[in-house]
């Protein structure tokens, strides 16, 4: 373990950083304390800032890494193998949708919703934005690919007016051709497996959504499964939403990157205040919904 990983910032109580007990980490991330300390002692994450009275103290990158680790380890990594790929998606090399949005954008309010509040939040997005956008990008990420073939008629209706489709899914190779949809398979063992995303890059209906799923102890029924989800209609951030896809896209299918370079060359523009309030609205309504029902 390198001394890097290792080595603790001994800061004064008036630390110029908003910063986190291990108590509130524990609680932001879902994992034991006594967990925390010891992937600390064995693994070197997270890594604390110390009080002068020996307390520990983190920030929100803490709670990214934490969050990230959890992500791999979902999708079958072993311990050490989490914590080195968590740290070089700390490095800004994205493994999800969620994971650019939460990283970019940590003013997005999550919530952890039912699959059918985000099912009916996703066929919003796709009937507003991806419909009645003119020529968007449009990025969509299945968990596996039957579900995508449940719906594949309606993507490849989208594919006539967007300017790119581009599918992510437990595919077994990318096809052959230059027509839309690009199908991109995701490696087993990447987060990507576990996330549920939807993303419309376009100048008049930018939106983007993005739920990674909660694993319990045992599968849950379909039903009962539970994403942690954000979502946005601000330019920007949809936009950095986008180009994550890209970036998988090509990495995980490097033979895609001539179609994708192309993509996103513009610069998008400023969220309105109309529209930061009205997505403020949106997102209080969906709270109200999901603990109603």
């Amino acid at each position: 373990m390198s001394a890097s990983h290792n080595e603790e910032q001994i800061i004064d109580e008036q630390g110029q950083d908003a910063e986190l007990t291990i108590g509130d980490l524990s609680v932001r991330t879902g994992v034991p304390q006594a967990t925390l300390r010891t992937w600390e002692t064995r693994h070197g994450v997270p890594v604390p800032r110390r009080l002068r009275g020996g307390h520990r103290r983190y920030t929100d990158r803490d709670v990214e890494l934490v969050q990230e680790i959890l992500r791999r380890r979902a999708a079958g990594l072993n311990m050490e193998a989490a914590v080195q790929s968590a740290r070089s998606t700390d490095e800004h090399v994205e493994s999800s949708v969620f994971s650019a949005l939460r990283h970019r954008h940590p003013e997005l309010r999550a919530h952890v919703l039912r699959k059918s509040t985000l099912l009916a939040l996703t066929r919003a997005v796709e009937d507003e934005c991806c419909a009645r956008a003119e020529q968007p990008a449009l990025f969509v990420s299945f968990q596996q690919r039957r579900f995508y073939r449940q719906s594949q008629a309606r993507w490849l209706e989208l594919a006539r007016t967007a300017s790119a489709v581009v599918v992510f899914a437990d595919f077994p190779r990318r096809p052959a051709g230059s027509r839309w949809p690009l199908q991109v398979p995701v490696p087993t063992t990447e987060p990507m497996r576990r996330e549920w995303a939807l993303v419309c890059d376009c100048p008049d209906y930018p939106a983007a959504i993005a739920g990674w799923e909660q694993l319990g102890p045992e599968p849950a029924a379909d039903s009962d499964r539970r994403f942690e989800t954000v979502w946005t209609v601000d330019p920007a951030a949809v936009r950095d939403a986008a180009r994550a896809c890209v970036e998988m896209a090509t990495r995980f299918a490097p033979q895609s990157a001539g179609r994708l370079g192309a993509l996103l060359a513009d610069t998008p523009a400023p969220a309105s205040a109309d529209l930061a309030r009205a997505a403020g609205l949106l997102d209080r309504m969906v709270s109200y919904l999901e603990r109603s029902t």
